[in-house]
Parts: C-alpha cells; sequence; structure tokens
C-alpha cells in the first residue's frame, strides 16, 4: 500500500475516532523500535492504535503479525516512559476498509 494510501486511511480512523469519544493525542509516535499509528486517550485508559488498511478486511487483519505487534508493545512503553505516565492502556487496531471501519479492542496474538 502506498503511503498516500496508509495516511488517507489514518485520517479515516482518525476522525472515526473523535466521532466515538477518544481524545488523540498524538498520531505517528516513531521510535527506535517502531511506530504507533495514534495514541488516544478514552475513559482515563491510554490506547495504543494501528491502523490497517487494505481491499479485503481479512488482508487488513493479517497485516498485525506477531513482529508488529512486539514492536508496537516495545514502542509504547518508551512513549509512556518518555512522558512520565503510569496509567492503564490497551493496544487497538482500526481496520479501515474502504469506508468501513471496525475497531478491534485489546488486541493479541
Amino acid at each position: 500500500m502506498s503511503r498516500a494510501k496508509g495516511n488517507l486511511a489514518e485520517d479515516k480512523a482518525y476522525e472515526f475516532l473523535l466521532k466515538h469519544g477518544f481524545d488523540v493525542i498524538e498520531r505517528n509516535f516513531y521510535s527506535r523500535f517502531g511506530e504507533i499509528d495514534i495514541i488516544a486517550l478514552k475513559d482515563g485508559v491510554l490506547h495504543f492504535i494501528e491502523v490497517k488498511s487494505a481491499l479485503e478486511y481479512e488482508t487488513a487483519v493479517e497485516n498485525i503479525t506477531k513482529s508488529k505487534l512486539a514492536k508496537l508493545i516495545k514502542t509504547a512503553y518508551v512513549y509512556m516512559k518518555k512522558n512520565s505516565l503510569d496509567t492503564d492502556f490497551v493496544f487497538d487496531a482500526l481496520i479501515v476498509v474502504d469506508e468501513n471501519i471496525e475497531f478491534i479492542e485489546n488486541i493479541t496474538l
């Protein structure tokens, strides 16, 4: 997928989160371990969100690999340490296929 298509999916995900009561704190946070697409807060819980987009739902979900999840977790810990945070948190995914968006909370493999 091109970077432009990825940006479009992230923009759709951002709007989705705002409409569902999330306070988006940061987008595209980078560390030496990887990137977090969106960091948001809702009901006192910090959400580290991976945005995936593809032509088919199954393909997008399959792109959340064990390796990608490990990078997401390491990067989240860097973010929390950098910002001196001690709060509840969860790892989520937003799957964007065309105009359909599915929020998958607490992803694990």
